[in-house]
């Protein structure tokens, strides 16, 4: 049985017909999300979907001519994330305001768009009128990202790299593989190290996370982004 090729689809630019409208360009590598945002967006009479990327290279390549006021954008794209896209895009499109729209809901990839220049990050969860209200709120100079939020992911940021550095080489290579489901005996194996000294880094582990078993590790870690 031959093997189904899936045809990428060139980015899209065009020219706009409407000087009033809003004009949008959205950088997602998925055919389908893209498609279905251009739909949605240019919909709306007062927004102009003029032009699509699905990868950070793309994005800075669009013409400058499609001056977009908006960009909506994915975080995790094939060849680098939305806040590369992003900074790369600046150079064509200095005017242009950024919202993002991703699945990755973690303070990194949400700091990470604000270092960017994010003025909102929406999940892709959100109601299509949420999104279509970030847009045109955006598209009007707003920003959906506050000071206080801000003051927040670098708080968390700041709260990742304290736990992070006070972790050694050894206990972090312990909690990956707790993370990955495997037992304290089978990570002695695994590291060649005895059974006691896992304890001993499960416990010193337990201590500088502020929990006091193996399961509330691995969960207090993920909510950190110290794992995998």
């Amino acid at each position: 049985m031959s093997q189904l090729k899936v045809r990428r689809l060139p980015p899209i630019t065009r020219v706009s017909s409407n000087a009033h409208a809003t004009r949008v360009v959205i950088v997602e590598n998925h055919q389908l999300v893209s498609e279905s945002l251009s739909l949605l967006l240019d919909g709306q009479k007062d927004m102009e979907v003029v032009g699509s990327a699905t990868s950070v290279a793309e994005a800075a390549a669009l013409p400058r001519q499609l001056a977009p006021d908006v960009v909506v954008m994915d975080f995790h794209l094939d060849d680098g994330t939305g806040r590369d896209a992003a900074i790369a895009m600046r150079h064509s499109f200095p005017n242009a305001r950024f919202v993002f729209l991703s699945r990755d809901d973690s303070d990194g990839a949400r700091l990470a768009a604000v270092e960017a220049g994010a003025s909102a990050y929406l999940h892709k969860s959100s109601p299509a009128s949420e999104v279509i209200a970030a847009v045109r709120q955006v598209g009007r100079g707003i920003s959906l990202i506050t000071p206080a939020m801000v003051a927040l992911l670098v708080s968390h940021g700041k709260d990742r790299e304290h736990t992070r550095e006070s972790l050694s080489a050894r206990e972090r290579e312990v909690l990956q593989l707790m993370a990955d489901g495997v037992g304290t005996r089978r990570i002695a194996q695994q590291l060649g190290i005895s059974y006691s000294t896992v304890r001993t880094h499960v416990r010193s582990i337990g201590h500088k996370l502020g929990v006091r078993s193996m399961v509330n590790a691995v969960v207090t870690a993920r909510d950190l982004e110290l794992v995998n």
